[in-house]
C-alpha cells in the first residue's frame, strides 16, 4: 500500500492527526514519508495524481479540508 493512501486514511479515522494536519499538513506528510509527488497531489488536491499514486478510483475518496480514503 502507498503511503499516502495509508496517510489518506489514518487522517479518515485518526481525529487529533487529523487536526495537526490541519495546522502543520507539511510536517504531517513529511513524517508519514511521503514522496514530493505525493505531497504535491494532497496540498494540490489533485484527484487524478492521487489516483495514480494511490490506485484508488473514483468513489473512494473524498475531501472536505482534508482527503480521506473510504476502505472497501
Amino acid at each position: 500500500m502507498s503511503k499516502l493512501l495509508e496517510l489518506m486514511r489514518e487522517l479518515g479515522r485518526n481525529a487529533a492527526l487529523a487536526d495537526e494536519y490541519k495546522v502543520d499538513p507539511d510536517t504531517v506528510m513529511k513524517n508519514a514519508g511521503l514522496s514530493d509527488d505525493e505531497c504535491r497531489a494532497l496540498r494540490e488536491k489533485d484527484y487524478e495524481a492521487i489516483k495514480r499514486l494511490t490506485g484508488l478510483r473514483d468513489g473512494q475518496f473524498a475531501t472536505n479540508q482534508v482527503i480521506r480514503a473510504y476502505d472497501e
